[in-house]
């Protein structure tokens, strides 16, 4: 648990922000429009996926895509040199983290439990509050939070550019030297690289192989799929969620005001970003905060109906299961897991 006071910098500063770097550093008009175009191997997607937009400006190309790794996996990124995006997001934990709250330039504790950044392309909008509009903005959020890298972009790109390799690199990715554009575009390049659906469930779901699940987990899918459990009105579609913002009744007093902090409006308090549930066997512990450290202890949440909280969801009640049909979600949830992803050579730092 933590204090408001310890909560991350205002979304209208880091609105502020964001304004005042993109209009510095972005020399051409950007557009929405997605240009769906990709070299292989760097992105494959699964069948039933759809392709990710990579808005124009910053196509998939194998050179923004090393650019992009090569930063994510940097130091250089935190003000005291200690910290890069992966120190936080781990590889073999689908790109999450194995605590709570990862701490950030000397020692600092977060302020909510990183996610995972599998599938992070697909996203509409960004951060638990959904308060950044473009993965490249998201970028700027760990530099300037103080609790992260405690930084400041600008000055990470003169660092870059004393570094002859990223000078070469920054002009063969976007004919620049190094700078926010520059740096906010290749890493989004490569995190929209990030693609996971291949598991057992999309083995059976998508390809049809009927001997992907086993009986528990058969089972355990119908149930999630049920109108007992309501699972999948939240947790929808190919990504397992319909990224919407909802309570689930985790606390009748939350620390943490979610996207109340973004709107100010009473009705959002408290109410927080749909998590994706893929490769969830991976990503504990669970919630914003990180409260829960098992999928069993997240399936017993949801049975029990949770804490009353004004805006909690009305899809969240007592569900009244047995510990067989319990042991069966925790079962299908498992079958959600991509080993070959978590195991991909291609996103290794080496």
């Amino acid at each position: 648990m933590y204090p408001v006071s310890r909560l991350p910098l205002s979304m209208r500063e880091l609105g502020i922000f964001v304004v005042l770097v993109v209009s510095l550093f972005a020399c051409r008009k950007e557009t929405s429009e997605p240009v769906i175009a990709a070299p292989e191997p760097l992105l494959a997607v699964p069948t039933g996926f759809p392709f990710p937009e990579f808005p124009a400006g910053n196509e998939l190309t194998p050179a923004r895509w090393a650019l992009g790794k090569k930063l994510f996996y940097d130091p250089v990124l935190s003000r005291d040199s200690t910290l890069s995006c992966a120190s936080c997001h781990h590889l073999a934990k689908a790109f999450s983290d194995t605590v709570a709250f990862s701490p950030g330039v000397g020692g600092l504790p977060g302020t909510r439990n990183a996610p995972t950044l599998a599938n992070i392309g697909y996203h509409p909008y960004f951060t638990r509050e959904g308060g950044v509009p473009t993965l490249e903005m998201q970028i700027l959020v760990p530099i300037q939070e103080h609790n992260e890298f405690d930084f400041n972009i600008l000055l990470i790109a003169e660092r870059l550019k004393r570094d002859t390799a990223y000078v070469r690199m920054s002009r063969e990715a976007y004919d620049r030297e190094p700078d926010a554009f520059v740096i906010t575009r290749s890493i989004a390049c490569f995190e929209r690289t990030f693609v996971s659906g291949q598991s057992r469930y999309d083995q059976y779901f998508f390809q049809g192989k009927t001997s992907a699940l086993t009986a528990a987990e058969k089972r355990g899918m119908d149930l999630f799929f049920s109108e007992k459990t309501n699972c999948s009105q939240c947790h929808s579609g190919f990504n397992f969620t319909n990224y919407a913002f909802e309570n689930n009744g985790l606390y009748a007093d939350y620390p943490d005001p979610g996207r109340f902090r973004l709107t100010e409006l009473e009705g959002d308090r408290a109410r927080f970003k749909v998590a994706t549930l893929r490769n969830v066997a991976f990503t504990a512990p669970y919630m914003h905060d990180g409260s829960l450290q098992t999928l069993e202890a997240v399936v017993e949440h949801y049975n029990s109906g949770g804490q009353p909280h004004p805006n909690k969801s009305s899809l969240v009640r007592p569900l009244g299961l047995s510990a067989g049909e319990k042991a069966d979600l925790v079962a299908f949830l498992r079958s959600l897991t991509d080993e070959a992803f978590v195991n991909n050579p291609k996103f290794r730092q080496h």
